[in-house]
């Protein structure tokens, strides 16, 4: 349990009752501020919510007088007036008041409902694409998914169970026990209270002790539903080898931790009602019994026993509904703090307050003696990919930076991004001599654009894909893009063109064609900054040779990052920075490189005696060590 609590950010078990409590006070006090802009509505729908409770409350003190009005001789005229007049439209008009006040109240605040609803989900959203790359890649996609899912349900829930249940049965408690002491001695009054303390007392008791199990199933839910979207978004991988019953028995493992937890629940609710209406059924006899007593005696009316009789079963009906009630509540303050905990999770890219926008100008990018990690182990030294990195991409000008798998060279794209932030002691990266962390993250990102080594599309159309680029974009400029990307043909030739659906991240398309699509949307971007990170590694050589030049095309002019492990795509870049171990071995422009006789040459040699057929003993892994 202690590892559950923590996953919930609940304290252990000794202290959950008080930190459950601080913890649900904690999230109504970060709910009221979006309930708080429909004041108003919230006034209204309150004022109904008492008119309709007290038309409510009414309906039994009618009875009571139609029942009294009724003792008449048999055969009296005053009969005949007495029953469609009183009950036809008097009782009548309060059953009727009732509903309507109630579905006035619900359609007055179902827009503050759905507003506060709306605005929890759009901030959660927004916040979560501020996060650093480092907890993109850390979460559990199916699992967080699950916890926005049931966050924006809870919001609506709490709000409905108790401004439309638990308030309005607290109101009508009230009344009926005012009007009991009132009206008839103090002791139905008593009878009444503490039958509803016991029910009430007894209700919450056995739902706190019942949470844990719910927790558990939720817990057991989102680790099933996330191992199962993992799954299938790996369909491939499943295939390749042949895993689809390890899956499956993976998944079948869950959901029967799912099923045993289930069926504690089950079990803990079925005695938690059937000590309710043990509650109900005592207090129930007491208070008829002493009420028929009173009838018998002459203190008390047929019509007094009737709204007694009347008065329970009103307050009943709702309270057996309590122990759901409170549960759902609980359980959505549990849902919604779960999902505030993701707003309060600290941006660890952050804009500096008043930070300016990015002013390009000639494009000169610096990196000035950068070191950068990317995490530092518990109780461990961090272990550190960029030692000291310093050089310049001169205005409009190409540099591209080659080297070996795990050398840095894709973190030098991450950096530029500003996906992580170099430390302070970690040197600087600067755009015509404005330090990147200074300006704003949205002007840096305008500035440049990006063909990854991996890319991912959109379960939409090719246009979309290729749109996203620069939303708002004409079909004509789309289209020009792919002209460029030398993707127009294939998407010509598809039954549906444009409209092409590219299936989840893309998987329909060949990786060529993903290719293709994200440097045709980068190209649609014209950024005055590229970064190209093995933008054709996908491609094959005669696509390559077209794509080169049609990149060398969009570059001229602007200043560009080339990520590389083809060395014969780098040839003409303007210098050429070969790392190795995350530190510059050697710089210089593609035949001064050749001419030391360095790690360049041999890289060079390497690949070029590989596509010669050549490649002596081992040259297979000197080249796969070289892809990113």
């Amino acid at each position: 349990m202690r590892r559950h609590a923590a996953a919930l950010n609940l304290p252990p078990s000794a202290a959950a009752a008080a930190g459950g409590s601080r913890a649900d006070w904690a999230t109504l006090r970060r709910l009221l501020p979006y309930l708080w802009r429909y004041r108003w509505r919230v006034g209204a729908a309150l004022a109904f919510m008492v008119a309709a409770k007290a038309a409510n409350v009414g309906v039994p003190v009618l009875l009571k007088h139609l029942v009294d009005a009724l003792a008449l001789p048999p055969g009296d005229a005053r009969a005949l007036l007495v029953v469609p007049v009183g009950l036809l439209l008097a009782y009548a008009g309060l059953r009727l008041c009732t509903t309507l006040f109630t579905e006035a109240r619900e359609l007055i605040f179902a827009k503050a409902t759905e507003g506060a609803a709306r605005s929890i989900s759009l901030e959660v959203f927004r916040h979560l694409h501020g996060l650093s790359l480092r907890f993109h890649l850390e979460r559990q996609t199916g699992g967080m998914t699950r916890d926005i899912e049931r966050g924006t349900r809870a919001v609506q829930s709490l709000i409905s169970y108790s401004l439309y249940s638990i308030v309005p049965t607290a109101i009508e408690v009230a009344m009926v026990l005012t009007l009991l002491a009132v009206k008839f001695d103090a002791a139905f009054a008593w009878i009444t209270a503490a039958a509803l303390v016991v029910y009430v007392a007894f209700t919450v008791g056995i739902t706190e002790w019942r949470t844990r199990f719910r927790r558990q199933m939720n817990e057991l839910d989102s680790t099933a539903h996330a191992r199962a979207i993992d799954s299938l978004l790996n369909y491939e991988t499943v295939k390749y080898f042949n895993n689809e019953d390890f899956e499956a028995q993976r998944y079948d493992e869950n959901l029967e931790r799912l099923r045993r937890a289930a069926l504690k629940s089950q079990s803990s609710l079925s005695l938690l009602n059937a000590g309710q209406q043990l509650v109900i059924a005592a207090a129930l006899v007491a208070m008829l019994w002493r009420a028929t007593e009173g009838v018998v005696a002459g203190r008390l009316t047929l019509g007094d026993l009737v709204m007694i009789n009347a008065f329970m079963i009103q307050l009943y009906i709702p309270l057996n509904f309590l122990g759901v009630l409170y549960r759902e509540i609980k359980q959505s303050l549990t849902d919604l703090h779960k999902m505030f905990a993701l707003l309060e999770r600290e941006r660890e890219v952050a804009d500096a307050p008043g930070a300016p926008d990015l002013r390009v100008r000639a494009g000169v990018v610096r990196f000035e003696h950068v070191s950068f990690a990317y995490d530092r182990p518990e109780g461990g030294a961090a272990r550190t990919i960029l030692h000291d990195l310093s050089f310049e991409i001169p205005a409009g000008r190409t540099l591209a930076v080659v080297g070996p798998s795990g050398a840095g060279k894709s973190t030098l794209a991450r950096l530029l991004y500003r996906f992580y932030d170099v430390a302070d002691d970690g040197g600087r990266i600067t755009i015509d001599g404005q330090d990147i962390r200074a300006v704003t993250q949205a002007s840096l990102r305008r500035a440049i654009g990006i063909v990854p080594q991996d890319t991912v599309l959109f379960n939409d159309t090719i246009a979309y894909n290729i749109g996203y680029g620069r939303p708002g974009a004409s079909a004509a400029e789309i289209e020009a893009a792919a002209r460029a990307a030398h993707i127009h043909a294939f998407i010509a030739a598809t039954p549906r063109g444009y409209g092409t659906m590219v299936g989840e991240r893309g998987l329909k398309l060949s990786g060529g064609e993903k290719q293709r699509v994200a440097i045709a949307r980068t190209l649609l971007k014209n950024p005055p900054i590229l970064i190209f990170d093995e933008a054709t590694s996908a491609l094959d050589s005669a696509n390559e040779r077209a794509i080169q030049a049609e990149l060398k095309s969009a570059a001229a002019g602007k200043t560009a990052l080339v990520i590389a492990h083809r060395l014969s795509t780098v040839v003409d870049a303007f210098r050429i920075v070969v790392l190795d171990g995350g530190r510059i071995v050697e710089i210089g422009t593609h035949a001064e490189l050749l001419e030391r006789g360095g790690r360049y040459a041999e890289m060079w040699r390497l690949q070029r005696s590989g596509e010669a057929g050549t490649a002596p003993a081992g040259a297979e892994f000197g080249l796969v060590r070289q892809r990113r």
